[in-house]
């Protein structure tokens, strides 16, 4: 595990940029210039159009991809490889289909190196967490798709994050789901106060749970613009959408973002 710099942000990205090569040999640039910062215990939501670089965003700081050009930095050190302080949830569940639901979430710890019975013991204490002591037994298959979120975030959770990278993880739920998963995630965000940057399509969901958005550009990625979200916690997801406040914001930022979709519909040639 890399050291930690006192009083260092969590998360840093200074002027990176990022290229690939793609199949027909040209070269595409994902990001440019792109610079954030999440300090300790903040909630950062990151929207933009599609192919703006949020995933690759994501890549970066977890160590699966380098740079091409600037920095990442995680408590100050450069990242050099998989840190074990990040947790990640992603858009599909990353659950074994053969392993009932707490040998699902035990796998984390107990692959750490954590003795079983402790392992075990603290899955059953995270599956309370999550509402699902009745259904340690069940498999993936046997449970709705909010009650296979709720196991992926025990999964990612016990392990005791201190940054944690969620990329759209609701976005395969209804409605009603979503903002009981919202309520859910706030809960155990509290009691962590881990660093988090949720990327989501959604900007609705990115207010609603957020400190602050980043909205990119279309791609190339950069950071375009930074709203800091000055709603007071603890927020009632089911009641926080009518507020006015957070109607205002949301017209705010999406007349900013609006741009940027449209001009992501122009470069694939998909405008009216």
């Amino acid at each position: 595990m890399s050291a930690q710099t006192p009083d260092a942000p969590s998360i840093e990205l200074i002027n990176v940029s990022r290229r690939f090569i793609a199949p027909t040999g040209k070269s595409l640039t994902a990001l440019k210039d792109f610079t954030m910062r999440v300090d300790e215990g903040e909630f950062v939501a990151v929207v933009g159009p599609t192919g703006c670089g949020k995933s690759t965003t994501l890549n970066l700081i977890t160590g699966l991809n380098k740079p091409s050009a600037g920095e990442v930095r995680i408590f100050g050190q450069p990242v050099s490889g998989i840190d074990p302080r990040i947790g990640f949830v992603f858009q599909t569940d990353a659950l074994f289909p053969w392993r009932n639901v707490i040998d699902n979430v035990v796998a984390g710890p107990m692959f750490r190196g954590r003795p079983k019975a402790e392992a075990y013991q603290a899955a059953r204490d995270w599956l309370s967490r999550v509402g699902l002591s009745k259904f340690e037994h069940h498999y993936p298959h046997q449970l709705s798709g909010g009650m296979r979120k709720r196991v992926s975030l025990a999964q990612t959770f016990i392990n005791e994050p201190k940054i944690l990278l969620m990329d759209e993880p609701f976005s395969a739920l209804d409605v009603q789901t979503r903002v009981l998963m919202h309520e859910e995630l706030l809960k155990l965000w509290a009691g962590s106060k881990a660093s988090v940057i949720f990327v989501t399509h959604d900007l609705e969901e990115a207010i609603a749970l957020a400190d602050k958005v980043y909205v990119l550009t279309s791609g190339p990625g950069m950071v375009k613009s930074v709203y800091p979200i000055g709603i007071p916690r603890p927020r009632v997801m089911a009641e926080i959408r009518y507020e006015p406040q957070f109607i205002d914001i949301a017209h705010t930022i999406w007349n900013d973002l609006r741009d940027e979709v449209q001009r992501s519909y122009r470069q694939a040639g998909l405008a009216a």
